[in-house]
């Protein structure tokens, strides 16, 4: 079930996207911290060149989404949370989420500041590529 809602995360109001799915936490953790599988799953990140190939807090690098190379930073990596946070050419973008639920199923939620919320669209078409990428 995929979901779009207001709510109030740890670093502020966002608007949510998120989507259950039948796969393990574990799995899903690591398409998200694992920057050679961003392509795979983002429908606008066609390269990743980056520090760390496992993100870390102060990873550095940047990405090729829509023909442009876009800086990025993480800036809050919390993997006992399941989240982890960035900036795009500095300004706040996603927080990306994993919750586990359990019985090999977990909720992947994309956390976006009011100035991002206008990124919704290609958060949603995300969650539904990391479904079929880890749901085989």
């Amino acid at each position: 079930m995929t979901r779009l809602q207001r709510t109030t995360a740890p670093n502020g109001r966002r608007l949510e996207a998120s989507h259950v799915l039948e796969a393990p936490a574990d799995d899903a953790w690591d398409a998200l911290v694992d920057t050679t599988r961003w392509p795979e799953w983002s429908p606008i990140v066609s390269d990743v060149e980056a520090s760390d190939r496992r993100i870390r807090r102060g990873t550095t690098g940047r990405i090729r989404a829509l023909g442009a190379w876009i800086p990025f930073r993480v800036t809050a990596f919390a993997p006992d949370e399941g989240r982890w946070s960035w900036r795009l050419l500095g300004l706040p973008g996603a927080t990306h989420r994993v919750d586990d639920l359990g019985e090999n199923r977990c909720r992947i939620a994309f956390e976006l500041p009011p100035t991002a919320t206008g990124y919704a669209p290609v958060c949603l078409r995300a969650l539904e590529r990391l479904e079929a990428l880890l749901v085989e």
